[in-house]
């Protein structure tokens, strides 16, 4: 299986901010091993959106998986109480 390539939505770099760098570290970890396995055990499709989330602690990483193009795109990451409202 080949690898995909990981990008992210400018505004992710505002999410990192308000998130520890601890967190932060782990988060980054997470998100890379989506570059082997997009749909890995723990990944949960969203209803009603063409998005996925995976769980790291107690934040969120709500990504769109592009397989035509091998591409992760990065939509959003935050706290879970607060990752799925709409700005």
């Amino acid at each position: 299986m080949e690898k995909y390539k990981i990008t992210f939505k400018k505004s992710v770099a505002k999410d990192f901010q308000s998130i520890p760098k601890q967190d932060v570290q782990r988060i980054l970890k997470r998100i890379d091993s989506l570059a082997e396995n997009p749909r890995a055990e723990g990944c949960t499709k969203l209803s009603g959106q063409e998005s996925y989330r995976v769980r790291q602690g107690l934040y969120r990483i709500v990504y769109e998986i592009r397989d035509a193009v091998l591409v992760v795109n990065v939509v959003k990451v935050g706290h879970r109480s607060a990752v799925y409202k709409s700005n």
